[in-house]
């Protein structure tokens, strides 16, 4: 990435997964004093520059980075599974590896090239216990007392995933903003709505707390696999088709391996007066 300089900017790239987007700061050398201020006013599609999520690059003395995401309402996500993948990517080029390792609130993460311009990703072993989620009290998480008989699941942040014979049909801005707030979520929650395709694939639609409406999203990829074979209805290797594309999920004995492409699209940086009217 381009360091501005004598422009006295603020150095960002700009990149998605399968639509899920993300601005990036890398602050491994410079570094960059993120607040839920900036990364709200950084969000704004109209007045900033727009994202999903935000992430933050920092030095780490045992990964080969540190993450740190936020959600375009300026609150702190535990874990982004596109933009993981999307950095892990970038940092692959510019060293030359063929894997690493990324430290994010979920742990620290395994990486690799899967060859044909996708990266792999173990996002952790998923967190099925209510207490770990997290639920506001006890309860079966794989049949949650919601109307419509969704499951819940953990993957660093918390996920609830209906199944619906047509989830076209499912009115997304309204049942996600609903489920997002739900008195069992004390967090908040992010929503996916799954259909079954067949036994090894899923059409999903996403809504992100903090967010909103999004073409992807690779936790949630993760949690819809994780509750889709804990009801029998899937395996636990499985393609998973949102609104952006296809991602492919692998749940296996050392974590929940999430395989897809990356985009970096654009290398830019804030002005100083922008920075200044915040």
């Amino acid at each position: 990435m381009r360091d501005p300089g004598d422009q006295n900017g603020l150095a960002f790239m700009k990149m998605h997964g399968l639509g899920n987007d993300f601005v990036v700061f890398d602050a491994r050398r410079r570094g960059v004093a993120m607040t839920a201020v900036l990364a709200r006013a950084l969000g704004d599609r109209h007045r900033g520059v727009g994202f999903d999520q935000l992430a933050v690059i920092e030095a780490d003395a045992e990964a080969d980075a540190r993450l740190v995401f936020y959600n375009a309402d300026g609150s702190v996500a535990g874990a982004c599974g596109n933009a993981t993948r999307c950095i892990a990517r970038y940092l692959m080029d510019e060293s030359g590896a063929t894997g690493l390792t990324l430290r994010t609130d979920r742990g620290v993460l395994a990486c690799a090239d899967a060859g044909g311009g996708l990266t792999r990703v173990n996002m952790g072993q998923p967190l099925l216990d209510w207490r770990d989620i997290p639920l506001a009290h006890q309860t079966d998480t794989l049949h949650l007392p919601i109307d419509g008989d969704p499951v819940a699941t953990g993957m660093g942040n918390p996920h609830c995933t209906f199944f619906t014979d047509d989830v076209m049909a499912v009115d997304l801005a309204a049942r996600g903003a609903g489920t997002e707030h739900h008195a069992l979520f004390p967090e908040r929650t992010n929503v996916q709505f799954c259909q079954l395709v067949g036994p090894d694939h899923l059409r999903v639609r996403v809504w992100e707390r903090g967010v909103g409406v999004t073409l992807a999203s690779g936790s949630s990829s993760c949690a819809v696999v994780v509750a889709a074979a804990r009801r029998g209805l899937t395996g636990r290797k499985v393609t998973v088709t949102l609104d952006g594309g296809d991602i492919a999920i692998d749940w296996r004995e050392d974590g929940v391996w999430m395989t897809g492409p990356s985009a970096h699209v654009f290398d830019g940086y804030l002005s100083r007066t922008f920075l200044d009217t915040l």
